[in-house]
């Protein structure tokens, strides 16, 4: 999706943090959890459809950092912005198309990975044409506005014999990998609550279309709830049996007349896990999460910026622990995880399963504020 201030502050928030970010002991395990073994060829082809703030400050330099990914074409509605950008990142200008032409990138050999960067309202429909012109498709997160246009992409992929991952960038992150980690192998004991805590001050954002429910699909938990829902899932490693949830829309604020400026919503997991979580778009930056255990907690801190996200754990009676981890480009990573997947034919890590179970949740999260009372996950 296409963010200006958001993405600004995500891109710029851990900076002070990151200049002492050093690789430890779990360097191995990193590098083992972001892709599958190299594989030396040629780098897959990259479409970038939609030409916002995060394709131009964030995915074209990433691609000039890839090893198995690189742009080979650019889709906008705006063609001067795609001539200029094509010549600063070497892209041929006979490689640029517009929403009309869409379909034409079937004719374009140098194209293997489509990359959807447009509302989530049009997730479904590109990603689905993109399987239709014979390419694999990568689609930032939210992967769609519903469980059924989910599914539909999925059912799409597979009829067109081609991958779908989604953008979950800071899968590949190495704090996020630890966390993980931390979790399966029980290192302050059993995870018991988790309180995770995302949003940002929408006065600050000048996209119109994130007030729109028909391209937005939702307000905040849909935008950056969904870090938060996603987090609690992958570190408990389990799928949530309970929701309890409450909304809330200022009725003195005409941009909120279709989506709600924040969210509360808690989670009850298998082993007993419960989650503790809430997005506003009134927030000023806040994006952390805490597991807390049986023998201590750990911490994430700024957990989603795209640099200097940073780490601490307290265990016992001991003082504060920063554990360090590995700087690295979370895109980059993402890309020739995806890259490396489509050459190897393996299943991604964040493939489209991934995102239909966030949208089953954020479904069931919606439904239980609605009715004001707690809904089952079967």
């Amino acid at each position: 999706m296409n963010d200006v201030n958001r993405r600004e502050f995500l891109s710029t928030a851990g900076k002070g943090l990151a200049a002492a970010t050093l690789a430890t002991s779990v360097a191995s395990h990193v590098r083992a959890q972001q892709a599958p073994t190299e594989k030396v060829g040629k780098p897959l082809g990259y479409a970038l459809v939609g030409l916002g703030r995060l394709t131009i400050n964030e995915l074209l330099p990433a691609l000039q950092q890839c090893k198995h990914s690189k742009c080979t074409a650019l889709v906008s509605g705006d063609p001067e912005k795609a001539k200029k950008l094509a010549t600063q990142f070497g892209v041929n200008e006979k490689s640029i198309y517009n929403y009309e032409n869409y379909d034409r990138l079937a004719e374009n050999p140098d194209v293997d990975v489509i990359y959807i960067v447009l509302p989530n309202g049009m997730h479904a429909e590109y990603t689905i044409r993109g399987f239709k012109a014979g390419k694999h498709v990568l689609c930032e997160k939210p992967m769609a506005n519903s469980v059924a246009e989910c599914q539909q992409m999925i059912d799409a992929g597979k009829q067109a014999n081609k991958k779908l991952m989604i953008a979950y960038r800071v899968r590949h992150e190495p704090h996020h990998i630890r966390a993980i980690k931390m979790a399966r192998d029980k290192e302050l004991g059993a995870i018991k609550v988790i309180t995770a805590d995302v949003g940002f001050n929408m006065s600050l954002e000048s996209s119109p279309w994130r007030f729109d429910k028909k391209l937005a699909g939702g307000g905040a938990l849909l935008d950056v709830g969904i870090y938060a829902l996603n987090a609690c899932r992958f570190i408990v490693g389990e799928e949530p049996t309970d929701v309890n949830a409450v909304t809330f829309t200022p009725t003195d604020d005409p941009r909120y007349k279709e989506v709600e400026e924040s969210a509360n919503f808690q989670l009850k997991f298998p082993s007993g896990v419960l989650a503790n979580c809430s997005t506003s778009y009134s927030y000023t930056g806040v994006f952390r999460y805490r597991m807390i255990c049986t023998d201590g907690w750990y911490e994430l801190d700024p957990a989603i910026s795209y640099r200097g996200i940073a780490m601490r754990m307290k265990k016992g009676g001991s003082g504060v622990q920063e554990l360090k981890e590995p700087e690295i480009n979370q895109f980059a990573a993402e890309m020739d995880h995806f890259s490396q997947c489509v050459m190897e034919n393996k299943e991604a890590l964040t493939a489209g399963d991934e995102g239909l179970k966030d949208m089953r949740v954020i479904e069931a999260i919606y439904q239980s504020a609605n009715e004001g009372k707690s809904v089952k996950l079967s």
